[in-house]
């Protein structure tokens, strides 16, 4: 390790005890599902959108409600319906008669963390309305543009399109998420102490507490912009993402975008993990949560977006002939 790697290492050391603290405080009520909540703050600390995608009872919104507590910001939740509004997202102007003046009621958008809970039961048009949140840090209504507070946040989460009432996200919508996470079934050891739990009236079940404050997560995202990323490592990015574009399996191939968030997204796993530079099972334990959504299979493909993604682990070699 050369001198700048071991100066950001020393860096990320001060924070590691931090991280590791908000995940054990959030595994004490989301049990068994420390990897998902690792990547969930990976992708805050990256300043991504997270999108959290089950089947209903999951776990999803306490996961969500669990990491708004931990970082201690100002958050709100919208439960989205199939008869919501952009207005109620964004705001509105509502006439004072008094003063002949029309006043800006701002709407739970503007806010530091926004719980969009079930989000593909809202229609189309509303699920638009957070494009502009999401990729600027801001909100046009009635033709003004006004800032958002920061840091910003989306946490969304979805049922299964499957599911009665829902409207499937497009894909310019998808791809404003920086990780897509599913949370499954729990283990059934941790299954077992949840039921142990709910029978034991002497385990209150408390809310998180606050672990990292906001100058914190800035020290963090510093810590993460110092990463280094070797030209070896960018080397085997490049075939990762080369062999979305060529590969018959893939009818859409991962965008600059998309490459550039599974960069973002491995330096900072690699923060996380008190590393000052990125190495290529960094950027395999991202790889799903940041590009599965994003890719789209071809015709002659049976599998998902997941199923392509083990295609990439497996025909793309780490070190490049």
């Amino acid at each position: 390790m050369n001198r700048k790697d071991a100066s950001v290492s020393k860096n990320v050391r001060g924070l590691q005890g931090l991280i590791d603290v908000a995940v054990s405080e959030i595994s004490q009520i989301l049990l068994g599902k420390e990897p998902q909540i690792r990547l969930a703050l990976c992708c805050l600390f990256a300043r991504g959108h997270l999108l959290i995608e089950d089947l209903p009872g999951m776990g999803k919104t306490t996961l969500s409600h669990a990491l708004a507590s931990v970082l201690g910001l100002s958050w709100t939740r919208v439960q989205f319906t199939s008869d919501l509004l952009p207005a109620d997202i964004l705001g509105v102007s509502i006439f004072d008669a008094k003063d002949s003046t029309f006043t800006f009621h701002p709407g739970p958008v503007f806010t530091q963390l926004l719980l969009a809970d079930e989000i593909n039961r809202a229609t189309p048009r509303t699920q638009s309305a957070l494009l502009e949140a999401m990729a600027e840090g801001q909100a046009t209504v009635e033709g003004e543009t006004r800032p958002l507070p920061q840091p910003f946040f989306v946490i969304a989460t979805q049922n299964p399109v499957h599911q009665s009432g829902t409207y499937p996200l497009p894909e310019s919508q998808l791809d404003r998420f920086l990780m897509r996470l599913e949370l499954g079934y729990p283990h059934p050891k941790a299954e077992r102490e949840m039921f142990e739990r709910r029978h034991s009236a002497a385990q209150e079940i408390r809310n998180p507490r606050q672990c990292i404050d906001p100058d914190q997560l800035d020290m963090i995202r510093q810590a993460v912009s110092q990463v280094h990323a070797s030209e070896d490592l960018l080397d085997y990015l490049q075939r990762l993402v080369a062999h979305t574009r060529q590969s018959p399996e893939f009818e859409v191939g991962l965008s600059p975008r998309g490459a550039l968030a599974l960069l973002d997204c491995a330096k900072t796993w690699a923060a996380m993990h008190n590393r000052g530079h990125v190495v290529p099972e960094d950027v395999q334990q991202v790889l799903s949560a940041v590009v599965s959504h994003r890719l789209i299979p071809s015709g002659d493909y049976a599998g998902d977006g997941d199923g392509l993604v083990d295609l990439l682990l497996r025909d793309v070699d780490v070190i490049g002939s």
